[in-house]
């Protein structure tokens, strides 16, 4: 298999988010089979200066769909940040999924050298396609879907490292 920016990103995306996607749906039956109130996981954090659950997957979405839209040279769509359930955050997934889905690989393939323009924390980031992808989304994309996982975890959710990697 050859890899391309295509290749490299969006089935990633789909499948780490499909697989952060049934975990929150355990997470939204253990919560209900335990007795908690969804808000009490989606509010929970693994230290007091770190972003809640809910955070973590605004974050993680926002990064895919971020990624794909600059690379493919497209405006990236805006979203509230005000999902307050399980099931909203399933339902920002799959809009990121079918955000994702509707591109096609000649509109991400040759970005490689795209230029990528971010502005953080008020200060301007620039990047090439190639290393925006390799060395900024995918890391900082990981990252949040562990803490998803881990703060889960940490909250009772019987769940494992097949869990996070999804269907092989």
């Amino acid at each position: 298999m050859s890899s391309s920016m295509y290749a490299s990103s969006i089935p990633v995306f789909e499948r780490m988010l499909g697989a952060t996607s049934e975990i929150l749906r355990k997470a939204e039956a253990d919560a209900e089979a335990r007795g908690i109130d969804q808000a009490v996981l989606l509010n929970s954090r693994l230290a007091p200066d770190m972003f809640p659950l809910v955070r973590q997957v605004q974050i993680a979405t926002d990064m895919a769909k971020g990624c794909c839209s600059r690379l493919a040279g497209l405006e990236v769509p805006k979203w509230e940040d005000n999902e307050t359930s399980f099931a909203e955050l399933r339902e920002r997934i799959e809009r990121g999924l079918a955000h994702m889905r509707a591109l096609v690989p000649d509109q991400l393939n040759g970005s490689e050298d795209r230029d990528i323009e971010l502005l953080i924390g008020g200060q301007a980031m620039q990047f090439k396609g190639l290393p925006y992808l390799h060395f900024f989304v995918l890391p900082n994309f990981y990252f949040h879907l562990s803490m998803t996982y881990a703060i889960l975890r940490h909250n009772g959710l019987q769940i494992g490292k097949r869990d996070f990697l999804g269907a092989i």
